[in-house]
């Protein structure tokens, strides 16, 4: 199965015959063209939501579902299968890990949806049966645009002949347009905020962003002095704005920052700065309106749109409560007010955790020449070394020179859960393999590690942990770990904190640390506390407990999904996340507006 010829043939012969069966409503065929431990995962095109299937049975009942007197297969009408063969998506082998690796061909396709009148495009992964025929391991079908509603490329070419107004008067009064009447009010100008405002600019979309802070980026610009993000610059491209080819591949936070504040002007973003929302929003179902009041610079005003985007980041800071702490005689701060090590210079540094966070600040103070730092870890760290995640997650399978959206059909054509699976059953040992000795060092050093999110439920890693619990209990190292091996950073391992003192923080086996500073590098509160204090216990009890997390089929909990209640929307996650559900977050609402869903 070298030559692209053939790889082209089995996708082709395997792909019209699914067509065959798609069009002809047949969900027996359908789903006989399915491993008998195949997954199917589906986004939009045959529910306003997202699904994740595994088995032929559940694909079965899933697709055999009534919709309007016919089955949810033939309602949808998905036809026009074409593959892909002019993208790097076309038909190629893949290789994926386990304790029996399996091999076969994947590759993209497009196609039309009937009901609603759509375009999608598709991914899939074939692998022989035991009989020698070709069948899906993995189907992804994803809903791309609404005919007739498509992405807008209008005036692309700036000014032309015959143009009566400037670039300025055109932007001027689109934000005059979008400040007396917005469709959808965006919370929070970080980048999820500004890609998915930019993301409904192009469907025509109507979107006021309100953003706390008095610059864009200020939610960066303000965060612990050395922080990078922990992605390489591709995999965290911004929507329709990839970042300069001369940037560093780790993006530091200061440039992030200046990044955003030109993406928002270049994106033609209308944000209001300085501004919170001042009371409770409060929805009129009779209406199918929000009535916000959003204090803005010194003004009160009084919006009322039909959509609430909740794009407020992971939560507010958890500053646990110990007895003592306000006895404690030196610096005790949370680690998202840190700022300044230099100022705590030939003092002694004790770090409350052992995350992402906690890693990054230690390293701060041991740049700046701190007399001490010890790390306080109270449960165990899943730890990934960015070299060992430059041979995994970040490998690429085609050049950065392609466009970011092929990458993202790709990745996000593998259900989280067959993913997850997939760990359990060997990629997380393969991946344990590239960080042996560095593994080795921190547990000598006292540091304890795991890959489990509970004991005996399988090693998940890092991926797990990002789908269940948005990265907490984690540490991407970037050198902090070499500094733990090496001594300078030292580990209190395995004790609960009793309580704090004057000096410092007494453990309840009667041990102490003495400590000038103390960081609560202790994360953040889930998402739904902030929501319930945000929108009050009436809304808050019509959702669901979690935002984030997974659902029982493997799809997050109310991100860029339906919420539970009518126009609210959660959008939150990594840059990778925002690029690409942005879309499917503008579509539900595209199709409500259209009266469609």
């Amino acid at each position: 199965m070298d030559s692209s010829s053939e790889l082209h043939a089995i996708s082709a012969d395997w792909l019209k015959r699914l067509e065959i069966a798609s069009s002809s409503g047949d969900v027996m065929s359908f789903v006989g063209h399915f491993l008998s431990d195949g997954w199917f995962r589906d986004l939009l095109c045959f529910s306003w939501n997202f699904r994740t299937l595994s088995g032929p049975e559940n694909i079965h009942r899933f697709l055999s579902e009534v919709v309007d007197g016919k089955s949810r297969l033939e309602y949808s009408g998905l036809r026009d299968f074409k593959l892909d063969d002019h993208t790097v998506n076309a038909p190629s082998p893949f290789k994926l890990p386990g304790p029996q690796v399996i091999e076969g061909v994947q590759g993209a396709f497009t196609f039309s949806i009937t009901n609603p009148p759509a375009l999608g495009r598709g991914f899939f992964r074939l692998t022989q049966d035991i009989d020698g025929k070709w069948k899906a391991l993995t189907l992804f079908t994803n809903m791309q645009d609404l005919v007739g509603y498509e992405e807008s490329s209008t005036d692309r070419q700036g000014l032309y002949e015959g143009r009566k107004t400037t670039w300025e008067e055109d932007v001027d009064a689109k934000f005059r347009a979008i400040e007396a009447d917005p469709t959808v009010l965006i919370v929070g100008g970080g980048q999820s905020g500004l890609t998915f405002a930019a993301r409904l600019g192009r469907l025509g979309i109507r979107a006021l962003v309100i953003e706390k802070n008095a610059r864009v980026g200020d939610s960066w610009r303000q965060r612990y002095p050395n922080l990078t993000l922990h992605t390489p610059a591709y995999l965290s491209s911004m929507l329709y704005n990839p970042y300069p080819t001369n940037f560093p591949k780790y993006i530091p936070k200061g440039k992030i920052a200046h990044f955003l504040e030109s993406y928002a002007v270049n994106q033609e973003l209308c944000i209001w700065l300085s501004s919170i929302v001042g009371s409770t929003p409060v929805y009129d179902s009779s209406s199918a309106r929000w009535t916000v009041e959003v204090q803005h610079g010194d003004q009160k005003v009084i919006l009322n749109p039909k959509h609430l985007v909740l794009a407020t980041g992971s939560g507010r800071p958890r500053i646990p409560s110990w007895n003592g702490m306000d006895d404690f005689g030196g610096a005790l701060y949370h680690s998202d007010f840190h700022t300044d090590a230099e100022q705590f210079r030939d003092k002694r540094i004790v770090v409350v955790g052992a995350g992402n966070a906690s890693g990054d600040i230690c390293q701060d103070f041991v740049a700046h020449g701190a007399a001490e730092v010890t790390m306080v870890q109270r449960c165990a760290t899943c730890v990934v070394s960015s070299s060992a995640m430059e041979e995994t997650y970040f490998k690429l399978p085609f050049s950065d020179n392609h466009p970011i959206e092929e990458l993202d059909l790709r990745m996000n054509s593998l259900p989280s859960a067959f993913l997850l699976q997939l760990m359990k059953s060997g990629g997380t040992q393969h991946m344990k393999m590239f960080d042996k000795e560095l593994h080795d060092g921190l547990r000598k050093a006292g540091f304890n590690l795991t890959w489990e999110l509970s004991p005996g439920s399988g090693e998940v890693g890092l991926a797990g942990f990002l789908f269940c619990r948005l990265t907490a209990g984690t540490m991407l190292d970037v050198g902090c770990g070499k500094l733990i091996v090496e001594g300078k950073v030292k580990v209190k391992q395995g004790q609960d904190i009793s309580h704090f003192d004057k000096d410092g923080i007494e453990f309840k086996d009667g041990s102490k640390l003495s400590a000038d500073v103390i960081v609560l590098a202790t994360g953040n509160e889930p998402v739904m506390k902030a929501t319930r204090a945000f929108l009050g216990d009436n809304i808050a009890e019509q959702l669901p407990p979690e935002v984030w997390g997974l659902d029982s089929e493997g799809e997050l909990n109310q991100t860029y999904r339906p919420s539970g209640h009518p126009g609210l929307w959660f959008a939150i996650g990594s840059f990778e996340f925002s690029r690409f559900f942005s879309k499917h977050l503008g579509l539900q609402i595209l199709a409500r507006e259209l009266g469609i869903a």
